[in-house]
C-alpha cells in the first residue's frame, strides 16, 4: 500500500464498487416502489373511469347476468381483475362479501381485499398491496354509496409479480455488470496508476539527478496536464539551479583569481623592500604601489561584502528626503582629483526640478560612484563625462554619459552580472551588478544604452 500505483488502481476499485453498491442497494429498490406505485395510481385511474356501469346496478334489481355482464366489461376495458363486493353494516364493521368476479373462481387465487375493507369504512377510494401465495396483488377500491352509507366495492386488482422480477433481472444485470466493470476499474486503474507512476518517477530520478549535481538531463515534457506543469516546473528549475551552480563556480573561480592577484603582489613588494639597498626613489614608487594594492583588496571585499549582503537580503535601506541636486554634485566632486589625472572633463546638467526625493542617500552615492568610475576606467583618457539629474513624470532620472568607444553589443546583455568584465581594464566586475542590485531595492532601474562614441547609464527611481 506504499506504492501510488496500488493505492490509485484500489482507489478506482473502491469508487467503481461503491457505485455499483448504490446502483444496487438503493436505485434497484427505489425502481421497484415506483413502478409498483404507477401500477396503484394506473389501477386507481381505471377504478374511478370504469366503476360507473358497475356503480349503477348497486341497490337495483338488475340480473346476475347482467352485473357479471357489466363486471366482464370493465375488466376487458381496463385489462384488470374487477370485483364488486357488496357491503353489510354491523356493529362489529362493515363485511364484504363477493357478488361478481371477472375471473374464474376456480383458477384465480382467492383474494380478502383488505383495501376494500379500508374503502368501505372510510367511505374514499383506496389503494394497496395484498400478499398471497402467488405473490403481491395490487388493489383499488372504489366504494360505492347507497342509502347514506357504502353499499359495495368495486376492486380493481393486478399482478405485480412482473414488476418484481424485471427488478430481479435488473439486479441480477447490475451484478453481472458490476462485476466486469469492478474487473475493469481494477485493470484500467492499475494501467493508468502504472502510467502515473512511472511518471512520477521519472520525477524523482530526475530530482535525484539534480541534488547530485547533474543538470543536464531535463525532463521530457509529454502532456499539458499537470505533471506536464509540474515538469515544466521542475525544468525551470533544474535550468536556473545550472545558472547559480555556474555562477557559483564562476564566483569562486574570478574571487579567487581577484584575491590572489593583488596577494601575490603584495609579497612581491614586500620580498623588493625589505632590500636595505633601495634608493628612496625607488621604495616610494614600491609603496605606492602596495598602496594601490591595498586599496584594490579593500574596495573587492566591500563589493564582495555588498553582493553577499543583496544576495541574502540582510541589507539594509534608511530612505530620508534628499536633494537629489546637492548630491549629484558633492559625489561629482569626490572625483576631481581622478579626472584630472584621466585628463577628462566632467559637466553637471541639473535641472530645476530636480529638488528632494525619499531615498538612501548612501545608496544612490553609491550607484553614483560606481558609475563614474566605471566610466574612468573604461574610456580613453580625455575623455568627456555628462552626469544629469531631474525629474520626469513621476521619476527622478540620474545619468552618467562618456563620449568612449562604447560597448561590444554582445557584452551588453552581461554588463550587469557579477564578475563580468567587458575589456582587460582592472576591475572586479562587481560594480554594475551591485548598482543594478542597489536600484531594484530602492524600487527603481539602472539601464545602459551604447553606440559608437557614446555610453549611458541610467538611474530611474520613484520620486
Amino acid at each position: 500500500m506504499r506504492s501510488l500505483r496500488n493505492r490509485l488502481a484500489l482507489m478506482f476499485f473502491a469508487i467503481t464498487f461503491v457505485a455499483i453498491a448504490v446502483l444496487y442497494l438503493y436505485v434497484a429498490p427505489g425502481l421497484q416502489t415506483r413502478l409498483i406505485n404507477e401500477k396503484l395510481n394506473a389501477l386507481s385511474a381505471a377504478a374511478a373511469r370504469y366503476s360507473a356501469s358497475i356503480s349503477a346496478t348497486v341497490g337495483n334489481s338488475d340480473l346476475p347476468p347482467v352485473v357479471r355482464l357489466r363486471v366482464d366489461t370493465a375488466a376487458l376495458a381496463s385489462g384488470n381483475r374487477v370485483a364488486l363486493l357488496s357491503v353489510a353494516q354491523t356493529r362489529a364493521g362493515p363485511q364484504l362479501s363477493p357478488q361478481q368476479d371477472s375471473s374464474n373462481k376456480a383458477a384465480a387465487e382467492p383474494l380478502s381485499y383488505p383495501v376494500a375493507v379500508t374503502a368501505a369504512k372510510t367511505a374514499q377510494p383506496a389503494t394497496g398491496l395484498e400478499m398471497t401465495a402467488a405473490g403481491q396483488i395490487a388493489e383499488a377500491a372504489y366504494p360505492v354509496p347507497y342509502q347514506g352509507h357504502v353499499g359495495a366495492v368495486i376492486v380493481f386488482s393486478d399482478p405485480v409479480a412482473d414488476i418484481a422480477h424485471s427488478v430481479a433481472i435488473v439486479r441480477h444485470d447490475i451484478l453481472v455488470a458490476g462485476g466486469l466493470a469492478l474487473l475493469v476499474a481494477l485493470i484500467g486503474g492499475y494501467l493508468v496508476a502504472r502510467a502515473l507512476s512511472q511518471r512520477v518517477k521519472r520525477l524523482e530520478h530526475a530530482a535525484e539527478q539534480v541534488a547530485g549535481g547533474d543538470f543536464d538531463h531535463p525532463i521530457a515534457v509529454d502532456s499539458p496536464d499537470e505533471l506536464g506543469q509540474l515538469a515544466v516546473a521542475f525544468n525551470e528549475m533544474q535550468h536556473r539551479l545550472a545558472q547559480l551552480e555556474s555562477a557559483r563556480k564562476q564566483f569562486i573561480a574570478t574571487a579567487s583569481h581577484e584575491l590572489r592577484t593583488p596577494i601575490f603582489s603584495l609579497g612581491g613588494f614586500v620580498e623588493l623592500l625589505e632590500d636595505d639597498d633601495l634608493d628612496p626613489e625607488t621604495r616610494r614608487r614600491f609603496l605606492d604601489q602596495v598602496r594601490g594594492q591595498v586599496e584594490r583588496l579593500r574596495k573587492l571585499s566591500v563589493d564582495l561584502l555588498d553582493l553577499s549582503k543583496l544576495e541574502s537580503g540582510s541589507l539594509e535601506l534608511r530612505p530620508e528626503q534628499v536633494d537629489i541636486g546637492e548630491l549629484t554634485r558633492s559625489v561629482s566632486a569626490e572625483f576631481e582629483p581622478g579626472l584630472a589625472q584621466h585628463d577628462a572633463h566632467l559637466e553637471l546638467r541639473l535641472t530645476a526640478r530636480s529638488a528632494d526625493m525619499l531615498c538612501d542617500p548612501v545608496r544612490v552615492a553609491q550607484i553614483m560612484r560606481i558609475l563614474l568610475d566605471n566610466a574612468l576606467t573604461h574610456t580613453p583618457t580625455g575623455t568627456r563625462i555628462v552626469v544629469t539629474a531631474g525629474r520626469e513624470d513621476g521619476r527622478v532620472r540620474l545619468a552618467v554619459r562618456d563620449d568612449g568607444d562604447g560597448i561590444d553589443r554582445a557584452a551588453l546583455s552581461r554588463i550587469f552580472e557579477p564578475f563580468y568584465t567587458s575589456d582587460d581594464a582592472q576591475g572586479s566586475g562587481l560594480g554594475l551588478a551591485i548598482a543594478s542590485e542597489l536600484a531594484e531595492r530602492m524600487a527603481g532601474h539602472l539601464y545602459v544604452e551604447s553606440g559608437p562614441g557614446r555610453t549611458t547609464f541610467t538611474l530611474e527611481l520613484p520620486a
